[in-house]
């Protein structure tokens, strides 16, 4: 069995490209990614977040798209409806490029597994 040959850039470029014809803006980098599954994964919509909120929904979309290969396990939600993680796994070692390399592969399977484009 041959398994499917990955061209993380170009899905990378391709999924940058959809984004910018819902959103209205092609997001800058893998953070800004992050922040919109954030918004999404913390379910009330576009609103005015703080720095720090922001940095939280990034947060949210690391845990749940590492969810995926068993780095992190949802513990629940807060009052707030903001959901907490527990890591459960720890991260492979690698350097920055490999990580963010990483990261591109696992939100690119969060697109295509949650069927939005």
């Amino acid at each position: 069995m041959t398994e499917k040959v990955r061209n993380i850039e170009l899905e990378w470029t391709t999924l940058l490209d959809n984004l910018a014809k819902v959103i209205g803006k092609k997001p800058a980098d893998l953070n800004a990614v992050l922040f919109l599954i954030g918004v999404r994964e913390l379910g009330h919509g576009p609103k005015i977040y703080t720095k720090e909120q922001k940095q939280d929904l990034m947060h949210i979309a690391i845990c749940r798209i590492l969810s995926k290969v068993g780095i992190y396990e949802l513990e629940g939600h807060d009052q707030d409806g903001w959901p907490h993680w527990k890591m459960v796994k720890n991260l492979p070692h690698l350097d920055v490029l490999s990580q963010e390399e990483l990261l591109k592969g696992y939100v690119l399977d969060y697109f295509e597994d949650e069927e939005l484009f």
